[in-house]
């Protein structure tokens, strides 16, 4: 059942309406049954929270999509009301709703392990079953320091030195914190809760400061939403790439070089599989493809803006007392190529493209495998197009974005488009432009969408794609963004049918993101279980005795020749082990050959989850392998 939308009118100085000041719950008096907050204008409110101006209010139940920010909210302070009752002295840093869950930090003093969240748990279980309202308070800032400095919660104290406006605070039963919120109303409504995990996160996330302990932790409505939810969790450990990576020898990690991979072979096969897709697509779509220099001078970073407002995550470098960085994105290196001559209004769009190697500063504690690194691999792109241009070059983005997600098995999206932010470049009038070209494109793509306000890059509106996998996680890697600050930045021009000097539109575009990123996605999509074309190694040939290496030679040329991957086994181990460590490598396909098979030039055949599938002969057996490859090879 939809939300009920309702029109709320903030008093006037004749009375009418519903007063300023107000909340929630006194503005909608009889419809409040069942409701637990409301949305109005993207901005979420609870009950208690005041009502300052008129609007539009989508009201929410227990069951409406965004509720689960109020609810994991409300569950960080259920956590944190627990911790202080069995660690009285421990001080409190700030408990976010995040995705899928919520967390908060505590300094401890004397840190506690994961063995203790168990105790931890029993405690808030007792704090639901108090049901104690939810209750919000405003407080000057003065007042907070007081009360916060009275808990002895310096960390509290802290936060609210950044604030001058009037402070709210949230109470249940004898547990208060600094909180803008907003709550569920009570905490009998958390009945169905886990805590996930322990972990250090630095106060802050800046690493200047104290290693504080964070508590991870998830909470639904249901008990059965929460069990799909923690069996969604173990899925994902069984599928996390860092160790399905390890077990099949595509990457490793070291410590001399923090958040840039390793590729193995294996792993450099699979690298080179996606890329090489993807790179089969450019020319067809219309793209050149260049390769831009990884260092370029300061003085090119301060005309492109990203000296002003990117240089916290650039690498830089100094020669010949000359300012260098390490390229963060390859834009400005595309611009430079494309400034190089006069381009005719007939020549556009202008289509470059790039496999980029670009490094970008992450603090050591985000680095997560292959999902948050430094050293990034780009398969970027960057149209130079007229205005008249602009919405058919994004709707043509759009849709290579499905095709090459559906050639990798994955074919459902939550687009967002990403607004205005406040820290930006360019004219307000350039960014209608950009915005409403944007949303164009996605409504005339057939594409359902959401509003992301504020959340474009500095020089330009976006949208992003969040795909998701086989087990229902979302992964963002895809983005879309119009640039009309570029051109104006670096005078690009060129001539149109008046034979007048034009200014071009720029469109940045991304379709895996980061290759490092995309591949950490599709290992756990499919948990290393690659569909065949896409398998480092296609087939593994077992000779069961030494006397059959010969023929295990001429089977695994066969295979070579017919353009699969494999390799053989010619351990001394027993066939069973063999087998059985195929099948943890994940390989596809087992070739398994005794005398028997070396006589009369067959091989038994074996299929990673299926099991034996009979004798062959070699050729019926290539011949197999080739139409399961070419048609695994066109999934979309």
């Amino acid at each position: 059942m939809p939300d009920q939308i309702i029109n709320i009118t903030v008093a006037n100085n004749d009375g009418a309406g519903v007063s300023s000041g107000k909340s929630l719950k006194e503005a909608l008096g009889s419809l409040l049954s069942g409701v637990i907050g409301a949305e109005s204008g993207g901005r979420l409110f609870g009950l208690e929270d005041p009502i300052r101006e008129s609007g539009d209010f989508r009201l929410m139940t227990i069951d409406s999509p965004r509720a689960m920010e109020l609810f994991w909210h409300s569950a960080s302070h259920l956590l944190a009301q627990a911790v202080l009752r069995l660690y009285p002295d421990a001080k409190l840093g700030i408990g976010p709703a995040i995705k899928d869950g919520f967390y908060y930090d505590f300094d401890f003093g004397q840190p506690i392990s994961s063995d203790d969240l168990s105790r931890i748990e029993q405690e808030m279980q007792k704090e639901v079953e108090a049901d104690y309202p939810i209750v919000r308070a405003e407080v000057e800032p003065a007042e907070a320091k007081s009360f916060f400095g009275e808990k002895k919660q310096p960390l509290k104290l802290e936060l609210i030195e950044g604030l001058n406006e009037q402070i709210s605070t949230y109470t249940q039963g004898e547990f208060t914190d600094l909180c803008r919120g907003p709550h569920v109303p009570s905490t009998g409504l958390l009945k169905h809760f886990k805590l996930l995990s322990l972990t250090g996160a630095y106060w802050r996330g800046d690493e200047r400061n104290p290693m504080l302990q964070r508590i991870y932790g998830t909470a639904y409505p249901t008990k059965e939403q929460l069990e799909a939810r923690l069996t969604q969790l173990e899925e994902a450990k069984r599928r996390d790439h860092r160790v399905v990576g390890k077990a099949m020898g595509l990457f490793s990690f070291h410590t001399e070089a923090p958040g840039a991979p390793f590729w193995h072979d294996k792993g450099v096969i699979l690298f080179d599989l996606v890329q090489n897709y993807v790179r089969s697509l450019l020319r067809v779509n219309g793209y050149t493809e260049a390769k831009t220099p990884l260092i370029l001078a300061k003085e090119l970073w301060e005309k492109s803006g990203h000296w002003d407002h990117y240089q916290r995550a650039m690498y830089f470098t100094s020669q010949e007392d000359r300012d260098y960085a390490v390229k963060p994105m390859n834009c400005p290196g595309h611009v430079l190529m494309y400034s190089e001559r006069q381009y005719s209004y007939k020549e556009l769009p202008v289509r470059i493209a790039e496999m980029g190697i670009v490094h970008r500063y992450e603090k050591s504690g985000t680095l997560h495998g292959l999902l948050r690194v430094r050293h990034i691999t780009q398969d970027d792109a960057h149209v130079f197009c007229t205005q008249d241009q602009l919405v058919d070059e994004a709707i043509r983005m759009i849709n290579l974005v499905f095709q090459i997600y559906g050639h990798f098995g994955m074919k459902d999206f939550v687009i967002e488009l990403s607004t205005r932010p406040l820290d930006r470049i360019g004219s307000d009038q350039n960014w209608d432009l950009a915005e409403a070209a944007l949303a164009d494109a996605l409504k005339i793509a057939g594409r359902e969408f959401q509003i992301s306000e504020g959340e474009g890059a500095f020089y330009g509106p976006k949208i992003d794609f969040h795909v998701t996998d086989s087990i229902g996680r979302t992964w963002q890697c895809s983005t879309v963004q119009v640039d009309f600050n570029f051109p104006d930045r670096f005078n690009l021009e060129y001539i149109g049918a008046d034979n007048q000097a034009h200014r071009p539109v720029m469109l940045h575009r991304a379709i895996l993101g980061s290759v490092e990123r995309f591949l950490g996605v599709l290992i756990e999509h499919y948990a290393g279980d690659f569909p065949l074309w896409l398998a480092p190694e296609q087939a593994v040939v077992l000779p069961i005795a030494e006397a059959q290496l010969p023929y295990a030679e001429e089977v695994l040329k066969a295979l070579k020749a017919a353009g699969l991957r494999g390799r053989i086994d010619s351990r001394s181990e027993k066939i069973g082990k063999k087998i059985r460590d195929a099948e943890l490598d994940k390989v596809p396909y087992m070739i398994v050959i005794g005398g028997r098979e070396a006589e009369n030039h067959s091989v038994s055949l074996r299929r990673r989850g299926k099991g034996d599938l009979g004798v062959k002969p070699l050729d019926e057996a290539l011949q197999e392998l080739i139409a399961e490859a070419e048609s695994s090879a066109n999934l979309s």
